[in-house]
């Protein structure tokens, strides 16, 4: 028994051995740390009436827990007895762990942040849907450069050397990446003006038409109808006509469509039909009400424009088949006749 308590107390005494609880150490803290805010904290965050607190506690949980074990493997090399040059390595490689994981958890928790206050209408007036980005997207650059310099004081680099060289780097990317350098400030001068906001329809004088789901500094990614993700430069949009369809006081857009009528027919009974048509597709909206135009007397038909709106404008296509179909169907059923053209065609006489 006495030689089991000498042992043991010389062990004690080892380095090694003391490493090792300390790292046993931290790991039991960083648990205990976790058990509290999994349990503890986050109850409390629970019965609050917002959400932002409780996605707090969830992001900042593991990113404190690892930290808490590399505190831990910090003093285990301290205690150990490394070479200088041995120990400054392995002292870097957890303080770049170290940095890793709150870069990560900066790019997160900003994002939560300025999520949760853009949803504060009214309170928070400097931050909306259409500036998010904006804010976002300079948060990341922001903590990538607080990373980068972290990152190099932990591996001990000449920061001077490093500065001076990325000036005269820059000035040669600058050359070099003048097409992306135009991308990034499309997509600051785009997100400044905001001619359209996430969730927008627009349309792009080159063709392009599509829902708006992101907005970053480099391109702009646009949603078609068939379903297909178009990226656009953002120095293309910022130079380009932009027509946002979701833009106006509401995002509800009109749609027209035109018929004609054989000469004869009741204008008055063709105004019923039509307008009864309208009000029975199932995508056209009752306020504003549809409106029937007597637009023009042409060559062979009485021209009439139906008008109508949609709540949105990717429902344009479906709203057009609608309304053309359910006109066909309602002039059919009351016996009025869509005429085509007719043209005669006279024979030349043979020449005498």
């Amino acid at each position: 028994m006495d030689a089991w308590i000498a042992f043991a107390q010389e062990a004690q005494g080892l380095p090694s051995v003391r490493a090792l609880g300390v790292v046993l150490a931290s790991a039991l803290v960083a648990k205990i740390v976790n058990l509290v805010m999994s349990r503890f904290l986050l109850r409390l965050t629970r019965r609050t009436d917002t959400g932002l607190d409780d996605e707090f506690v969830e992001l900042l949980d593991r990113p404190i827990f690892v930290s808490v074990i590399l505190v831990g493997l910090h003093i285990a090399l301290k205690i150990l007895d490394w070479s200088p040059g041995v120990e400054r390595v392995l002292v870097a490689l957890i303080q770049t762990g170290a940095v890793f994981v709150w870069t990560g958890a900066g790019f997160k928790l900003t994002s939560t942040t300025l999520a949760g206050l853009s949803r504060l209408a009214g309170r928070v007036t400097w931050l909306e849907a259409r500036t998010l980005p904006l804010f976002d997207n300079l948060s990341k650059i922001v903590i990538f450069g607080l990373a980068a310099y972290f990152f190099l004081v932990a591996w001990d680099l000449n920061l001077s050397a490093w500065l001076a060289s990325a000036g005269i780097m820059g000035i040669a990317v600058g050359f070099a990446a003048k097409d992306s350098l135009a991308n990034l400030f499309g997509g600051i001068f785009v997100i400044m003006d905001a001619p359209y906001k996430i969730g927008d329809f627009i349309n792009l004088d080159s063709g392009e038409r599509g829902r708006v789901v992101k907005i970053g500094l480099r391109s702009t990614r646009l949603l078609t109808r068939e379903d297909v993700e178009i990226t656009l430069p953002n120095a293309h949009i910022a130079s380009a006509k932009v027509v946002n369809e979701s833009g106006g006081p509401y995002e509800k857009t009109r749609v027209a469509v035109q018929v004609g009528v054989a000469y004869g027919s009741d204008v008055d009974r063709v105004h019923e039909v039509l307008m009864e048509a309208a009000q029975s597709v199932d995508f056209v909206v009752h306020d504003p009400a549809p409106r029937i135009r007597f637009v023009e007397m042409g060559d062979s038909a009485l021209i009439f424009r139906v008008q109508s709106w949609v709540d949105e404008p990717a429902n344009r296509g479906i709203c057009i088949d609608g309304l053309n179909t359910a006109i066909y169907k309602a002039l059919g059923r009351a016996d009025i006749k869509i005429p085509f053209p007719q043209r005669v065609v006279h024979g030349v006489p043979p020449a005498t």
